[in-house]
């Protein structure tokens, strides 16, 4: 009876690890819905390194957010490359500036439109709003937030003639979601669809497994559109 005792709990043991592993597996990645969104695009930077534009296009990718500058000085050193070789593509392109809480919204919009020039990109500006540092222990608030982030997005519908999109996190969403409030959104979200969230854009992946990019990073970020394509076309048509 021991021995049959023992044999149980070595099965049950077995069972469990397994189920715990498939969980695991289910919920490492969001699933998306493509016959709902089936217009797929990437996010990228510096981490991806030199990028075949071409190739990626080859494997559906119809828009790209790429990377341009972070704060008042920083400027990604694969921007200028991305931006005009995506342009050789029939990808729809934007480009995202990476917000500071820790300088002014005119300089950080300066940065950005002194590396993204109106006829760079066919898709409204992206302001990337997350916590870095030790700003997720000592979250700003709302008006520190509101300080920089009005006059930079301003800035930038002034200068574009289209309102911006602002990316962030659920978190970060819920936290200063009345300041987001008036502009288009991606979201990320890489376990499951979010919800109780109006989004234009969706990151669902940051482990995208594409050919065509040779960097430091191995995966790219996966995103889709809310919509169908010709909702997507002609919300995007130049």
């Amino acid at each position: 009876m021991e021995k049959i005792k023992k044999i149980i709990l070595i099965l049950l043991g077995i069972i469990m690890i397994g189920a715990a592993g498939m969980v695991s597996v289910y919920f490492s990645e969001a699933i998306v819905n493509k016959e709902r969104f089936p217009v797929m695009g990437v996010d990228v930077s510096h981490y991806q390194g030199e990028i075949d534009w071409q190739e990626l296009e080859r494997q559906n990718v119809s828009f790209a957010f790429i990377k341009a500058t972070e704060g008042s000085g920083h400027i990604d050193e694969f921007a200028r490359r991305n931006l005009e070789s995506a342009a050789e593509t029939n990808i729809k392109i934007s480009a995202y500036h990476f917000f500071s809480f820790d300088s002014s919204g005119e300089t950080q919009a300066e940065n950005y439109i002194s590396v993204v020039g109106k006829d760079d990109i066919n898709m409204p500006p992206v302001v990337d709003i997350e916590y870095y540092g030790d700003k997720s222990a000592n979250k700003p608030d709302g008006e520190e937030l509101e300080k920089i982030l009005t006059p930079l997005m301003t800035r930038l519908e002034d200068y574009y003639g289209v309102k911006p999109i602002i990316y962030t996190t659920l978190a970060m969403y819920n936290k200063y979601k009345e300041y987001f409030s008036d502009y288009p959104l991606w979201i990320r979200s890489v376990y499951c669809e979010p919800e109780f969230v109006q989004w234009k854009f969706w990151q669902y992946s940051d482990k995208g497994e594409l050919y065509g990019f040779v960097g430091e990073e191995q995966y790219i970020d996966l995103n889709v559109y809310n919509g169908s394509e010709e909702e997507f076309y002609d919300e995007y048509s130049e």
